[in-house]
């Protein structure tokens, strides 16, 4: 398996909590030295393990935004 590095920018907030610690979050992370971009999935206790989740550009986060305030039963 190809080996990847990864940087936490900046952490957004915690989505849930798993009873065994596993924390989904969106933060903004550098993938191998690349641009930032926002990311949504789960991190073990100690943030040295991850579960797969999903990476958005500026312009996808920005879609999402929008389309989240117009859901009006949340």
């Amino acid at each position: 398996m190809a080996e990847f590095k990864f940087e936490i920018i900046k952490n957004y907030g915690k989505l849930s909590e798993s009873t065994k610690g596993w924390r989904k979050e969106i933060n903004l992370i550098s993938w191998n030295a690349k641009e930032a971009k926002y990311d949504i999935r789960e991190w073990s206790p100690e943030s040295d393990k991850m579960g797969k989740g999903v990476t958005l550009s500026k312009e996808e986060i920005s879609e999402l935004k929008k389309i989240l305030n117009q859901i009006e039963d949340i």
